[in-house]
Parts: structure tokens; C-alpha cells; sequence
């Protein structure tokens, strides 16, 4: 295993990257960026292709159904890894991702030309769906390639150094896709761009994806593979070399629990819950919102290319721990300085007049409702409906059986009601006079509608989520490297992509509706942050206890 594999290389004295390495890590950093701006157009355009391919469902269920195709090209990235991972390790670095971009730009291209359900009918969901699949699985085959490609064209002694550029292309991809639309938007105007100028983001994919060939086809094989292939060492089955042997296989496990899933959910959670909990739990708009994480995203992520050269130096494996650990032991009290920084009304009022659903616990319900089409009736779903509509924070009280719910906030109490066996007409009376108490109950104890863009403390704001992609770039800058370094060349490219897609595909790209069903079904806006603490935690104790440090494993050694 490449993992056991001279220990010693550190000997090798380090050499300068030449001209030509420095070419690698620009074409392959670039390229990947434009992969991810494909990738991320879809999420940015969510509301609007809601409109355009699932207009014959109604607007809230139309929403969600855009979001689970989005969700799509997570689930199926590690599938993705799969394929194009046995073709990376069986024919070659190059031409595998040159393939993966190929699929993602024509996909993304596509959706730009796709006529929308109006024109086509239910045929345009299906095959909007289709493309996202596909963008899911090509995502699925380049990141590990470019990693790879990388990492086994660097220097020994700096792939740390070089293959965080490549986790850089994330970040940088979104900006990128946010720019893009945000230009069309400007220039075209809100009207005409929801109508029809959206697509041309999509469209604009396909001067990048030109670009990216061009660049791609310039390189060269990478000498670790070209050397395995001279020797005839290639494998002929990495399937069943990475997954079906123990030796491999548990390595492939120690990399998901004890290295990508942690770093995965703090990636996530330092750059999409964030803005998420700043929109819907801190009611900061939109636009206030979207800039404060861009600048956090300016002033944090060169730290990526910090933490992946000090690995270089001391080592991987405790720049990843040490990030993980600190999101466990401060993501509470972040986020509840958050909360003080961007909304100091609502903080005080929480402190102040708590609010808190005293419910018969056989009342409430687990409220999910992916279609829209199921109704919560009892005194305690109704309640609990009630507060979240309005993004209320609440705790619960277990009241004595048969007792109907109620809501209170600070001294006064709020009785809800049970809207099953009462006329529509009764029903849609009570729920307005419920709705109109509560609302002006929390109106009485200081809760605000929105957040006050006067009150806000934007430099803490700013602060507090550069501290949260910080531990992004420590959990993230460093880790290409370690993977790359975990495993035999022969089949590197398949035993690093699945154990990284499952990761950041599954644990992480699933995180965002994950912690909002933990806060839906509990009330209480900081237990979404449980999700990725116990992640991170399981990901702490198996890394510290088995996963051995690779910085200075050679790669480059016979397997």
C-alpha cells in the first residue's frame, strides 16, 4: 500500500516545479473551476427553473422537486467516481477528465436550449433531470483526476502546496457562476431574465468548456502513470482491486469516516448552512446575506493554499484534525454570536421571552411534506406550523396526555387548536386568528419581522464567517494531498474518488436539507448544527486513532 510505502522519502530532496509542472497545476485548477461553475448554475437558478421545468406542480412543491434534482448530482457523484475512476487508472489521468468536462459542459449546454414545460410538457423535468445526473456524474469523475493529476506531477515535498490550488476551484467556480448571473441579470433586467435570460449562463458554459479542452488537450500524461504503463503495471480490474481486497478496502473506509466526511460537513456548513441560517433563521435579505459570505469567501480562501503548504511541512493529517475539532467545540457558540452580530433584536428577545410549544408529545408529527399534498391537523402540528412559517427558534414542553398545545412567549400564552373535524370555512377563521395572535404576541416581546440592516454588526458579521471558512480551508486545503498519498498508483484514481464523493456527495451535499429537518422537527434553530458536530466528531476519532500521517510517502515508488 502506497500508505506504508516509504516512509523515508523525505530524504528525496525537494526540487523546483518547472515551467512546465506549473502548466499542469493552472490547466487543471482552471479547468476544474469552470466544472464546478456548471455544477453550482443549477443551485443559483433553483427558483427560476422551478418555474420553467416543474410548472405543473404547484409553486411550493415545484420548488422542492427543482431542489431534489439539484440534490440528484450529489447522490449520484460517487457513482460518477466509480466509472470514470476504473477508466482513470486503466487508460490514463488525461483523457478520463478531458471526458468528464466534455460531459459537464454539453450537459450544462443543453439545459441553456432546453424548451420548458410549457413547450414540451412532462418530457422537460424528465430530461432536465437527466442532464443533472449527468453533471453529477462527471463531477463524480474529476475531482479525483485533476487531484491526481496533479499531485503525481508535483515535486515531492510540495503537493501540498500544489494541489490546494485545485481546492480552491469550489469556491472560485461559484464566484464565477454568481458573477455570470448576476451580469445577465443587470444587463438584461429582472423581467426578461426570468423569462428567458437565465438560460444564457447555461449557454455561456460552452466558451468555457471550449476553453478547457484547448488547455486540457495541451498536457501531457502524468510520469507516475506513464512510468506504471511502461513497466506494465497497470491495473486490469480496480474495482475489485480497490473494493473487493481488505488491504484496500479499509483503507478506502478509514479515508471516508476518519478523513471526508468530517471534512465534508465543515465545508458545507461554512459556506451553505451559514447562508442559509443567516436567510432563514436571522431573517438577514438576500442580497446582505449573499455579500457577507462573498467576503468571507474573499478574505478566506487563501488560507486554502496556507494550510495545504504547512502540511507540506508538518504534516496532514493534524491540520484536518485540529479543524474538525475546532468546529465541534465552537460551532455553538459561533453561531449564536452570529445570531447577536446579524440580528441583535431577535438574540434579545430570545433571551428575553423565550418561546416554547407546550405539547401532548403523541400530538406532534414528523412534518415532512415533500409534496405538499399532506395536512398536519393536531393542536401541536398546527403550532408548531405556525412558528416555523415565521422562522421562530422555540423549545418543547411535554404537556399531560389529551392536552391541547400551546404556544408561549415570555408571560403570555398562546392555546392553539385542532383543525381536524371542523368545517374549511372554521378551519381558515381559527387559523387566521391563531396566526394574527401569535404574530402580534411576538411583535409585543421584541421577536422582529426581519433583520435591521442598521442594527447589524457587519464587520463581526464578517469576523465570524471568515472563522468558519477558515476551518473549511484547514479541513479541505490539505486533503487532495493526503488522498493522492494513500493509495497505489494503480489504482489511485478509483480508490480516492469514492471515499471522497461519498463524503462530500453524500454527508456533505446533503447537509443543508439534513440540519433543516433536524430544526423543523425540533424548533430549535441551533440544533442543525448537531448534524455536522457528530459527523466531524466521528470523523476526529477515527482519523486520530488509525489514519497514519502520508506527507512524506513517495508516490513515486514501484508498488
Amino acid at each position: 500500500m502506497a500508505i506504508n510505502a516509504a516512509q523515508g522519502a523525505g530524504k528525496v530532496a525537494a526540487r523546483p516545479m518547472t515551467p512546465e509542472e506549473r502548466k499542469v497545476i493552472l490547466a487543471s485548477s482552471l479547468g476544474t473551476v469552470f466544472e464546478w461553475y456548471d455544477f453550482y448554475l443549477y443551485g443559483s437558478l433553483a427558483a427560476i427553473i422551478a418555474k420553467q421545468f416543474f410548472a405543473g406542480l404547484d409553486p411550493t412543491s415545484g420548488f422542492i422537486f427543482a431542489l431534489l434534482a439539484f440534490a440528484a448530482g450529489f447522490i449520484v457523484r460517487p457513482f460518477g467516481a466509480l466509472v470514470f475512476g476504473r477508466l482513470g487508472d486503466m487508460i490514463g489521468r488525461k483523457y478520463t477528465f478531458l471526458v468528464t468536462i466534455l460531459i459537464m459542459g454539453i450537459s450544462t449546454f443543453i439545459v441553456g436550449i432546453l424548451p420548458n414545460y410549457a413547450s414540451i410538457g412532462v418530457a422537460a423535468p424528465i430530461i432536465l433531470i437527466i442532464l443533472r445526473l449527468l453533471q453529477g456524474l462527471a463531477l463524480g469523475g474529476e475531482y479525483g483526476g485533476a487531484a491526481t493529476y496533479v499531485a503525481e506531477h508535483a515535486p515531492h515535498g510540495k503537493r501540498g502546496a500544489y494541489t490546494a490550488w485545485i481546492q480552491t476551484t469550489a469556491t472560485l467556480g461559484l464566484f464565477l457562476s454568481l458573477l455570470v448571473i448576476l451580469g445577465t441579470r443587470t444587463v438584461m433586467g429582472e423581467a426578461v431574465f426570468n423569462d428567458w435570460g437565465w438560460r444564457i449562463p447555461f449557454l455561456v458554459s460552452i466558451l468555457l468548456l471550449g476553453i478547457s479542452v484547448w488547455i486540457r488537450m495541451q498536457l501531457s500524461e502524468s510520469p507516475a502513470f506513464q512510468k506504471m504503463k511502461a513497466e506494465g503495471k497497470t491495473s486490469k480490474a480496480p474495482l475489485s482491486e480497490s473494493f473487493g481486497q481488505w488491504k484496500n478496502l479499509k483503507i478506502v473506509l478509514l479515508a471516508l469516516f476518519g478523513l471526508t466526511a468530517g471534512q465534508a460537513v465543515v465545508w458545507y456548513t461554512g459556506q451553505f448552512y451559514a447562508l442559509f441560517f443567516l436567510t432563514q433563521q436571522l431573517k438577514v435579505d438576500a442580497v446582505t446575506a449573499n455579500l457577507m459570505i462573498a467576503g468571507a469567501l474573499v478574505l478566506g480562501t487563501p488560507f486554502f493554499l496556507v494550510f495545504g503548504s504547512l502540511s507540506d511541512k508538518i504534516g496532514r493529517k493534524p491540520i484536518i484534525m485540529l479543524g474538525c475539532a475546532l468546529a465541534i467545540v465552537t460551532y455553538f457558540p459561533v453561531f449564536k454570536a452570529l445570531t447577536e452580530a446579524a440580528n441583535p433584536d431577535l438574540a434579545a428577545a430570545q433571551a428575553k421571552n423565550k418561546v416554547v410549544v407546550v405539547a401532548d408529545p403523541a400530538e406532534c408529527s414528523f412534518q415532512f411534506n415533500p409534496t405538499g399534498t399532506a395536512k398536519f391537523t393536531s393542536s401541536c402540528d398546527v403550532a408548531k406550523q405556525v412558528l416555523a412559517a415565521s422562522s421562530v427558534s422555540y423549545d418543547n414542553e411535554v404537556a399531560p396526555a389529551g392536552t391541547p398545545a400551546v404556544i408561549k412567549i415570555g408571560s403570555h400564552t398562546i392555546p392553539s387548536y385542532t383543525s381536524k373535524g371542523i368545517s374549511a370555512e372554521e378551519a381558515k377563521a381559527k387559523d387566521a386568528e391563531f396566526k394574527k395572535a401569535v404574530a402580534e404576541t411576538l411583535k409585543a416581546d421584541g421577536y422582529p419581522a426581519k433583520a435591521d440592516p442598521a442594527k447589524m454588526n457587519k464587520v463581526m458579521m464578517i469576523v465570524i464567517l471568515t472563522y468558519l471558512v477558515i476551518l473549511v480551508t484547514m479541513v479541505y486545503g490539505p486533503i487532495a494531498a493526503m488522498l493522492v498519498e494513500m493509495f497505489p498508483t494503480r489504482i489511485r484514481y478509483t480508490s480516492m474518488s469514492l471515499p471522497y464523493h461519498i463524503g462530500n456527495g453524500w454527508f456533505g451535499g446533503l447537509l443543508p436539507t439534513t440540519s433543516f429537518a433536524i430544526v423543523a422537527q425540533t424548533g430549535n434553530m441551533y440544533n442543525g448544527l448537531w448534524y455536522p458536530i457528530i459527523i466531524a466528531g466521528i470523523t476526529v476519532v477515527i482519523g486520530t486513532l488509525f489514519l497514519r500521517e502520508t506527507k512524506d510517502v513517495d508516490i513515486y515508488a514501484n508498488d
